[in-house]
């Protein structure tokens, strides 16, 4: 079976209790902006992967070694991978 294109989104952010001085930034600026209500902010980087796998769990599994050996850093980041496709 050939293999299918499929459009994987990664989404890595900072586990709860890790300090995140660039979020607390944005924070400060919104509320000079005018923006009223915010609570609170945490940043984080977004990745847009397209690969040839032979299934949608395959796509699944090879984006994830992705994410635990470069995109993510594991101790302090948690990532969560949508495949499409």
């Amino acid at each position: 079976m050939a293999d299918k294109k499929f459009h994987v989104k990664v989404t890595v952010t900072l586990k709860n209790g890790v300090l995140d001085p660039q979020g607390k930034a944005i924070e400060g600026a919104l509320g000079s902006l005018g923006f009223d209500g915010v609570g609170s902010v945490r940043q984080g980087k977004v990745f847009d992967v397209n690969l040839n796998a032979a299934s949608k769990k395959a796509a699944q599994e090879v984006v994830s070694d992705m994410c635990e050996k470069l995109l993510a850093n594991t101790v302090i980041e948690n990532y969560a991978v949508e495949v499409n496709g």
